[in-house]
């Protein structure tokens, strides 16, 4: 449906998967190179630069899955597959899945305040 709509979040979105691929790989290898080597400090730019991309991938989601889980309440009841009753139900476990993006986002944005912590502490 968000495809169909051409909406313009999910475009967004999915012109960033490539480069969420490549940067969930490089971020743990670079910090685990600077690790390694003792090097940590010129290490941990990159990979603070790596983890900014990852973070701005989650907060692009958001909207996607939020927008998702409202189009799919409305869906399945104008199909008649949700009924009066379950409609709060489904609703509840429709927000709590869109929910989960919150805590990845969350997540992401922790580790990067993390890293930036660690590289000032390292200066």
């Amino acid at each position: 449906m968000q495809h169909k709509a051409a909406y313009a979040p999910l475009h967004m979105r999915m012109a960033m998967v490539p480069i969420t691929r490549v940067a969930t790989a490089a971020w743990q290898g670079i910090f685990l190179l600077g690790l390694l080597f003792h090097s940590f400090g010129r290490f941990v730019g990159i990979a603070i630069l790596i983890f900014i991309v990852l973070t701005a991938f989650q907060l692009i989601t958001l909207p996607v899955e939020f927008d998702a889980s409202r189009r799919a309440k409305a869906r399945l009841v104008e199909l008649g597959i949700v009924r009066g009753d379950e409609a709060q139900g489904v609703s509840r476990v429709l927000n709590a899945a869109a929910l989960t993006y919150v805590a990845a986002m969350v997540t992401s944005v922790m580790t990067l305040l993390q890293f930036l912590l660690l590289s000032r502490d390292r200066r």
